[in-house]
């Protein structure tokens, strides 16, 4: 496990699919732990640190045989949306259907940002070092610096490029600190924010969607 900010851990680098890099990460002061690793690697690392009490997930592409292992290693609540529950169930139950914008008990807040997959969502969590936004696949930064609204243009996907637009300026209307997106480009997907320049991002991530959806 790899300190990345002084409450938060990264799971080892896991590339479940050509071209996709991933992490997870765990949120020490509740042990929560975000997305999802693709191996059991880390399971040590991660009791070292306290376990895993809740495992949110963001999207059904985090979906697979770990989760059930995380589960029954650590005893954790699975928390998904509730929009790709038929994705996510085929590899294990899930305790909490993620609905709606809310903050729950445990101070995660809960903003539905539909686009990427029919029940993408985005947590975000008050943090040591400021607002912390895990985006998934909603938000990504690319390996030349810019922003990637996370629309695949394909037949085999769902991905809507309106809907996630429309998500995009949802968060635009955030003042995160610290972004975490789960599949990412380059080093790392952990980026400071500088509020100045968070709308220009979203801005950039729109302009690269096809241009209905743009306006």
């Amino acid at each position: 496990m790899k300190q990345v900010l002084s409450d938060l851990y990264e799971t080892r680098t896991d590339s479940p699919f050509p071209g996709l890099t991933t992490h997870a990460y765990l949120w020490t002061p509740a042990n929560i732990l975000f997305y999802s690793p693709a191996s059991e690697a880390d399971f040590d690392g991660l009791d070292r640190l306290g376990g895993v009490t809740h495992h949110y997930l963001s999207h059904r592409d985090e979906a697979g045989p770990m989760l059930a292992r995380i589960a029954e290693r650590f005893e954790s609540t699975l928390h998904a949306p509730a929009g790709d529950l038929a994705d996510i169930t085929r590899h294990a139950h899930v305790d909490v259907p993620v609905t709606g914008r809310y903050t729950d008990t445990n101070g995660v807040e809960i903003i539905p940002t539909p686009g990427h997959s029919p029940g993408s969502v985005c947590y975000l969590v008050p943090g040591a070092e400021g607002r912390y936004l895990f985006t998934g696949d909603t938000l990504v930064r690319t390996e030349q610096g810019g922003w990637w609204a996370g629309y695949i243009d394909s037949f085999h996907t769902s991905s809507d490029a309106e809907k996630i637009a429309e998500s995009l300026r949802t968060l635009a209307e955030l003042s995160p600190d610290v972004l975490i997106s789960s599949a990412f480009q380059g080093d790392s997907a952990v980026h400071r924010i500088e509020p100045a320049h968070w709308r220009g991002h979203i801005a950039h991530a729109i302009a690269g969607l096809p241009t209905a959806a743009r306006t």
